[in-house]
C-alpha cells in the first residue's frame, strides 16, 4: 500500500455537538461517498489511543448565540510503519456529550436535548440509546496547499459518509501527539436535521446552523 508521512490520525466527527453555521467555510471537510479503509503491511506497529487524554471540542451557533464542550473516544488504534501511518480507526462515546459554557440545569437540559434522552424528543440529535457509538476509519492522507489532510469515513447514526480536514502530528518518545485545525461538517449529511433551515421552512430566527465545528486532540502511545 501507498506510505504516508504519519502527520496524523484523528477523529472527525464525530460530528458530535450541535451546530457550526453553513456560512463559516473556514476549513470545511470535503465529504463524498464511503471508501475502502486503509489496510496495513505486517511489519506495522499498533498504537493505542489512550482515551483518558484524548478529547473532541466542538462548537455549535445559532442566531441567539453559541454553544461548545467536548465530546471522548471510546477505543482506537492505528497502524504504523516507522513514521508512516497505514491504517486505523476509533470508536466515539456519543453518551459522552458534554456542554461547557452552561451551567446547572441549563447544561443538564441541552446534554440531554442533544443526547436525545428527553421523551418525545429522541431523533432532535443523536439519539444516542439508539445510537450509543460513531465510528472512524481511516481511508487514506493527502496533501493540499502543504497541509497534510486526512481522509476518513464517518458512521453516525448509521450512516457512513468520507470526510477529509488537515492534521498534524508531534512525538515524544513513544506516544504521538495528533491534532486538527479547526474544521466543521455538515450535520445534515448524517440525517441530524433537528432547527435546520435547509432542511425545514418557516423557521424564522429559530433555526440552528448546519455546521458543527470539530477540534481533535489526540494521544496515542505504542502498543
Amino acid at each position: 500500500m501507498k506510505k504516508v508521512i504519519l502527520n496524523a490520525f484523528v477523529i472527525a466527527g464525530l460530528g458530535m455537538a450541535m451546530v457550526g453555521c453553513k456560512d463559516n467555510k473556514g476549513n470545511e471537510a470535503e465529504v463524498a461517498e464511503a471508501k475502502d479503509a486503509a489496510t496495513a503491511e505486517n511489519a506495522a506497529m499498533e498504537f493505542m489511543v489512550d482515551t483518558t487524554s484524548s478529547v473532541i471540542e466542538w462548537k455549535g451557533e445559532k442566531p441567539t448565540g453559541t454553544h461548545n464542550g467536548i465530546i471522548k473516544i471510546a477505543e482506537g488504534s492505528f497502524m504504523a510503519n516507522d513514521s508512516l501511518v497505514e491504517s486505523g480507526s476509533f470508536v466515539i462515546n456519543m453518551k459522552s456529550i458534554e456542554v461547557h459554557d452552561l451551567e446547572g440545569d441549563e447544561k443538564a437540559n441541552l446534554e440531554a436535548h442533544l443526547m436525545g434522552t428527553v421523551e418525545g424528543k429522541e431523533g432532535d440529535f443523536f439519539n444516542v440509546n439508539e445510537f450509543p457509538q460513531a465510528k472512524f476509519e481511516v481511508t487514506g492522507f493527502t496533501e493540499a496547499d502543504g497541509q497534510t489532510m486526512m481522509q476518513g469515513n464517518l458512521t453516525l447514526k448509521e450512516e457512513t459518509k468520507n470526510i477529509s480536514f488537515p492534521v498534524s502530528i508531534s512525538k515524544n518518545g513513544e506516544t504521538y501527539t495528533i491534532t486538527s485545525e479547526e474544521f466543521t461538517i455538515d450535520r445534515t449529511n448524517w440525517n441530524v436535521n433537528y432547527g435546520s433551515k435547509s432542511v425545514f421552512d418557516g423557521l424564522g430566527d429559530k433555526f440552528i446552523n448546519d455546521d458543527i465545528s470539530l477540534k481533535i486532540d489526540l494521544k496515542a502511545k505504542k502498543a
